[in-house]
């Protein structure tokens, strides 16, 4: 009998995938070779005629029926990169999407010194923008104990446990201090929108994605109060999904804030709402 190579896996693992109706099957199967091999996904093709041990083949094959039932790919893997780095993730936080690099690159469009991410999960916002703003401080806030867990390890894995604090807060309860700048991805999903999600989302925190309500729950409570927590001139930036920018440009407004923008992402879509605190507020 001929020995299987890292190829003969990949194939049978991408026809499972694609038989399971996984978009991009052969991505995904390489990804998770890449995985089991501790390669860089870049350099497969360097080992495809490599043969394949048993015990990796097992391995492999466990991963790709895991990832046939929509287990997101990151859980894993362990690892999602965003905005250039790589973060660990788990079903104890949202799975980072390319869509919010979106508000990351609108917040870096201005300078800032203390940033607040309020329901920071993962922590790719706010480290995110630390990374990329030397001697910037910065502030994730989470009602989940579990989150804040792996957002603290991506803190000391990139290097910026110093610059960074994590509270456990419901939005601004517990949050103490001035920003100039407050970042958010809040649940924006409505309670009777989430049945017809992708399979992936049921592998992550329901908290994280609705409020159990209209979707807007977060954005009225943030929009309400993050005034009392930025100094004059300061931006607060909410991603949104895409029908919600009216809304979400409405409450900013009528909470004083100035200068209400709408960013779209790479897709065309609606993404970021922002303002600016007015100097003098009412």
């Amino acid at each position: 009998m001929s020995q299987l190579t890292v190829a003969d896996a990949l194939r049978a693992g991408t026809q499972l995938l694609a038989q399971s109706g996984i978009e991009g099957a052969a991505r995904d199967a390489r990804l998770l070779m890449a995985h089991v091999l501790q390669i860089e996904a870049g350099r497969m093709t360097l080992h495809v005629q490599d043969a394949l041990a048993d015990e990796a083949n097992t391995d492999f094959l466990a991963l790709v029926a895991e990832r046939a039932k929509r287990r997101p790919l990151a859980h894993l893997t362990g690892l999602r990169q965003f905005y250039g780095r790589g973060f660990e993730v788990s079903a104890d936080v949202l799975d980072p999407r390319g869509d919010t690099e979106t508000l990351v690159a609108a917040a870096l469009a201005e300078p800032f010194a203390r940033v607040l991410d309020l329901g920071t999960g993962s922590g790719c916002i706010v480290l995110s923008l630390l990374a990329e703003r030397a001697g910037a401080q910065g502030v994730g806030a989470d009602l989940s104990p579990a989150a804040l867990a792996v957002a603290k390890r991506n803190a000391e894995r990139l290097g910026l446990g110093a610059r960074v604090g994590f509270v456990l807060s419901s939005w601004f309860e517990a949050v103490e201090g001035g920003y100039d700048l407050i970042v958010s991805n809040p649940p924006y999903i409505a309670a009777d929108e989430m049945a017809g999600l992708q399979a992936e989302l049921g592998y992550e925190p329901r908290m994280a994605l609705t409020d159990e309500a209209d979707g807007l729950s977060a954005y009225r409570e943030i929009a309400a109060n993050a005034a009392g927590f930025l100094s004059a001139g300061g931006r607060l930036m909410l991603e949104i999904g895409a029908t919600q920018a009216v809304a979400v440009a409405a409450m900013l407004e009528a909470n004083g804030f100035e200068a209400v923008e709408v960013v779209q992402d790479l897709d065309g879509r609606d993404r970021v709402v922002w303002g600016r605190k007015a100097h003098q507020m009412a």
